[in-house]
């Protein structure tokens, strides 16, 4: 129980050194969140390894909350790794033997994968408001393109009139061509922002059209269709898996509430 009490008295010596930074932080990097801008002074005070190499990607992909970059998240990773011990330590010390070890170990692991598995869940949220916008926006597309409006002016217009993440995701690649970046790049930074396979298919349509100069009308309606296809097919599969949960509930239900009619039945036939 020593080390483990040394121990904490060094990461609160950390934290404490993290909470001192942390308020000579300017007002504007605290707004973006006091929690993650906290735990990344603690991790930077602490020190932090490098970013893993598909780190950025998934930031790009949960929708870089915060306005985090990847030295961010690691920050907050090596922060969480050291304060969820440390809010957990009343708790650790109680244990008998070596067990305080092993539990400091532990919370140091679920803080340091905590922030990732935010990150996972941020960005599944963002595909599937994404994946259920993409027909739409699709059609949004192939309209503007087969209207006249050149690749440059296309997904701008689209994220103009429909408000949807996807078309802001479109706008911000009109925008970034629009200011300079190659359209190879921007569509890259797309697929990043968006990883769906029909995302990809449109980046991929888009370069065709850019290399070869085939139409891009018929090529966003046959994806457009397919985005469709594969809505409907999802939401047939979510309904034959909810069929057995509802049937489930339903039977769960129905039976005790028969039971108890049959019983009070009874016991009325019985008490006369």
């Amino acid at each position: 129980m020593s080390i483990a009490v040394l121990l904490a008295l060094a990461a609160g010596a950390s934290a404490a050194a993290a909470v001192v930074e942390f308020a000579a932080l300017p007002r504007r990097a605290r707004r973006r969140g006091v929690l993650a801008a906290l735990l990344a002074a603690l991790g930077r005070r602490v020190g932090t390894p490098r970013p893993a190499a598909d780190l950025a990607a998934r930031i790009d992909a949960a929708g870089a909350p915060l306005g985090l970059r990847a030295s961010d998240i690691v920050a907050i990773k090596g922060g969480a790794a050291i304060l969820v011990p440390l809010s957990s330590l009343a708790i650790t010390l109680a244990l008998p033997g070596r067990l305080p070890l092993v539990a400091c170990a532990m919370a140091a692991a679920a803080g340091w994968l905590a922030p990732d598995l935010w990150l996972r869940r941020r960005a599944r949220a963002r595909a599937r408001v994404m994946e259920a916008e993409l027909p739409d926006v699709l059609d949004l597309l192939r309209v503007a393109v087969e209207a006249g409006l050149p690749l440059s002016r296309a997904p701008a217009e689209v994220a103009r009139h429909h408000p949807g993440l996807l078309a802001r995701e479109l706008g911000r690649m009109a925008r970034e061509h629009a200011l300079g970046v190659p359209r190879a790049e921007s569509l890259e930074a797309l697929a990043r922002r968006a990883p769906l396979p029909g995302v990809r298919a449109v980046v991929a349509a888009i370069r065709r059209a850019d290399r070869h100069g085939a139409p891009l009308g018929p090529a966003l309606s046959a994806l457009s269709l397919q985005a469709r296809a594969d809505r409907a097919r999802a939401a047939r599969e979510a309904a034959a898996k909810a069929a057995p949960k509802v049937q489930l509930v339903v039977a769960a239900l129905l039976v005790p509430g028969a039971m108890l009619l049959i019983a009070s039945a009874l016991l009325g036939a019985l008490t006369r």
